[in-house]
């Protein structure tokens, strides 16, 4: 299946619409759907031209990358096999085998491909000015994991500047095209089942792939999460493996340090017991372009503008479900012992939810405001509210602060199976904490999957009630 991307697809194919040659560069998370985006694109060209590079591992050389570029040249031009010695030979080569017509090159894992050549950057922008440009009607991608590599090699690359059309970071898929993994059985399955799987895979599509719709959700996480052979019990070390590679240690402690809860920048540096400083701060930036972290700057109300004090959050629901569910089970699982676990059972499940819930309304925010009947053009800020307590303020913590004109919009984000009346107080003392200009006005957002005790309907207090299935 192909599903969603309407909107990259669109951008894709408005290149063919010059004369001349697009550079484009596609990024993000491990399993996002990079490569299929390209893919299932090149299907609109005359020739589809993919290129991988080999997976890293120790001891890998150029010329192993250049040995496996020419079988891959070999297999689709009908080329006879050559012994490629450098990376120029190889751009031109390549080069000699793209006619007039609408072509679409894809170079994939870039940076896997770059192994063993610092000059690699180099030769490609070389064979880009000299030959490639000039090809009429083709579109050059470049697409990796390790988004980091992309920005360093390519993005901030002075060689490559005012040399790139397009530039496509992709995200995680909308709830709405979520819900089409469910395929015909969707209308049949209730909201709360959707978001126990959507709590594990949030909206990769890879994922998602894998969800047997005639299966319960608990099924489907037991047999992906809880059986030595699933999916995503083997996927973490891959992921920090291949994308992070001799610096995964640090990556993974700063990201079980975030599963906890979100931090500043000073905390993450005391929890993982490393020097505050531009190491600290290369990881945390490695980790943002890669989908895996989100940097959440606490926008001042009084002021209109956006403050100092930032924290980071895990906004990867997999990795948290991983370090907080799967991990701490793991030497039992590869026994067998947990294949027949009921969800509930195990601990913290609905602590971990609830912060996967936050996830998924948080990058469902365009979803959000349009149910809010709120101009994303209107929007001065849209994030998670802390409020550091001093003499003069409470501390506060809002798990949704939407920012307009005139307005703010407390959102508070419930998962569970009753939601008691008790979360109008609890939302009453958290609009009184904050320091609200006399101009504005303040209205109570309620975004919940369960069932509302009937006050909570009757007593008026939330402007906009709005169940999880309203996303779906």
């Amino acid at each position: 299946m192909f599903i969603g991307r309407e909107k990259e697809l669109k951008q894709l194919s408005n290149l063919f619409l010059k004369q001349g040659s697009s550079l484009v560069l596609c990024r993000g998370r491990r399993r996002i759907g990079k490569s299929t985006l390209i893919e299932h694109f090149g299907k609109s060209s005359h020739n589809f031209l993919q290129f991988q590079g080999l997976p890293p591992r120790e001891g890998i050389s150029m010329y192993e990358q250049l040995n496996s570029f020419a079988e891959q040249l070999v297999q689709q031009t009908g080329l006879p096999k050559i012994k490629l010695d450098s990376w120029p030979q190889a751009f031109t080569l390549l080069a000699s085998q793209i006619n007039e017509q609408k072509t679409v090159l894809f170079l994939d894992e870039i940076s896997w491909m770059a192994t063993g050549s610092a000059d690699f950057a180099g030769y490609l922008k070389i064979a880009w000015d000299t030959v490639l440009k000039h090809k009429s009607r083709l579109v050059v991608v470049l697409c990796g994991s390790v988004s980091s590599w992309i920005e360093k090699n390519i993005l901030n690359n002075t060689g490559f500047v005012g040399r790139v059309s397009l530039t496509i970071t992709l995200e995680e898929l909308s709830l709405i095209h979520c819900n089409e993994f469910w395929l015909k059985k969707s209308e049949r399955i209730s909201s709360r089942e959707k978001l126990k799987v959507l709590s594990v895979t949030g909206g990769v599509p890879r994922y998602l792939e894998e969800i047997r719709p005639s299966l319960s959700a608990e099924e489907n996480i037991r047999r992906l999460c809880f059986t030595r052979e699933g999916l995503l019990f083997n996927e973490f070390n891959q992921i920090f493996n291949d994308i992070f590679s001799k610096r995964a240690p640090v990556y993974r402690a700063i990201v079980t340090a975030l599963a906890e809860r979100s931090m500043e920048r000073d905390e993450i540096s005391k929890a993982i017991d490393w020097e505050r400083g531009g190491h600290l701060t290369e990881c945390l930036n490695d980790l943002a372009l890669s989908g895996f972290v989100t940097q959440d700057n606490v926008f001042k109300i009084a002021d209109n503008k956006n403050s100092k004090f930032s924290k980071y959050r895990l906004s990867d629901n997999y990795l948290r479900f991983y370090l907080k569910l799967i991990a701490p089970l793991a030497t039992n699982i590869k026994k067998g012992l947990y294949e027949n676990v009921a969800l509930d059972d195990i601990v913290s499940w609905d602590t971990v939810v609830g912060l996967q819930f936050e996830n998924l309304v948080i990058k469902n925010i365009i979803t959000l405001l349009s149910l809010l009947e709120i101009h994303p053009s209107t929007v001065k800020s849209a994030s998670p509210y802390f409020q550091k307590k001093t003499l003069r303020q409470n501390g506060c913590q809002v798990d949704l602060l939407i920012h307009t004109e005139h307005s703010l919009y407390v959102c508070e984000m419930k998962t569970n199976k009753f939601i008691p009346s008790g979360i109008i107080k609890e939302i009453k003392e958290k609009i009184n904490s904050l320091t609200i200009p006399k101009r504005m006005s303040v209205r109570t957002v309620l975004v919940y999957e369960g069932e509302l005790e009937e006050k909570i309907k009757k007593d008026g207090f939330f402007d906009y009630l709005i169940p999880f299935g309203d996303f779906l």
